[in-house]
């Protein structure tokens, strides 16, 4: 067996490891949502969107190792290359723009005390339709194809040709990293803000009632886990794009980049899960204390 079989074997066993784990706690998560019919809530159908794009993520990586015969029948193979690329594309792009606006949605909440529920409509047809029209490019200029260790259809630039360079950088990896890095500033500015307010609620005087504003935020919290997991986790995938431009990437690097697009969705569902979690125990206490309230007052009354 040759080295390069040994990395190849490598990754495809990490790549099964990870993203099977991550299609698992995905799947769990979302169960999580409809067996308690928290899709009622706009806070856990922005949680909801997030999973089923980290679902839909980690399912296209899973099918990429279908590429470790390609050598066994190209003409085949190459052309569910295409599709494959474009939908690890498509489903990139899907779940940075939910991020983005579920970042948008928190900030406006929390920051500027706007309610951007009326937009929900557009963050899901936004999310669902730009990926397809961006992935779309690579489809017509055919820059789509399988990187050298046969582990990943994308936007292939081993080659260096111009075109697949320039769409890397412009269709994915610069737009990604603003996107990931502003959503993270603004989760930061979010904090030191909610701080501030918590601490002299005095301030906001035009919010109806102040303990209902308390109680969205606690709600509207967790789900600031999001973006920050996001950019963290896209970091790995983004250097892996930026060193293949200058070199083979090495095994480790490219095992480290398909882990984090991996955990990446898997974090997303441990978030939603995690959440869902809490809030039934905290809703479990809160009953529990009512109800032990009601049988003292009874008591009471009745001696």
């Amino acid at each position: 067996m040759n080295h390069s079989s040994v990395n190849v074997s490598t990754i495809e066993r990490f790549v099964t490891a990870t993203n099977g784990a991550s299609l698992l706690v995905c799947l769990a998560g979302a169960i999580l949502v409809f067996a308690f019919r928290l899709q009622r809530k706009v806070v856990y159908r922005l949680a909801l969107y997030q999973v089923l794009a980290s679902l839909l993520l980690a399912t296209i990586e899973v099918f990429q190792l279908l590429f470790i015969n390609y050598a066994e029948n190209p003409r085949v193979y190459g052309r569910v290359c295409i599709a494959i690329g474009w939908l690890l594309l498509y489903g990139l792009w899907m779940k940075l723009l939910f991020t983005t606006w579920l970042t948008l949605h928190l900030f406006c909440f929390g920051v500027l005390h706007k309610n951007l529920k009326r937009y929900e409509a557009l963050y899901v047809v936004s999310s669902l339709l730009v990926p397809g029209v961006i992935g779309a490019v690579p489809l017509i200029t055919g820059t789509y194809a399988l990187d050298p260790t046969h582990t990943l259809c994308y936007i292939n630039s081993v080659s260096y040709h111009h075109t697949a360079v320039t769409e890397r950088l412009a269709l994915w990896m610069v737009p990604a990293m603003v996107a990931l890095l502003a959503c993270t500033v603004a989760m930061v500015f979010l904090g030191a803000s909610l701080t501030r307010q918590a601490c002299n609620m005095t301030r906001y005087e035009p919010l109806a009632d102040d303990n209902q504003f308390i109680k969205a935020i606690k709600q509207l919290i967790p789900l600031t886990a999001f973006p920050i997991l996001s950019f963290i986790f896209m970091i790995p995938f983004l250097v892996f794009n930026v060193y293949s431009f200058i070199s083979f990437p090495q095994m480790a690097l490219t095992i480290t980049a398909f882990m984090s697009t991996s955990l990446w969705s898997m974090t997303s569902g441990l978030t939603l899960i995690v959440h869902i979690t809490v809030a039934r125990c905290v809703l479990k206490k809160k009953r529990y204390l009512r109800a032990a309230a009601q049988a003292q007052f009874i008591e009471a009354v009745s001696e």
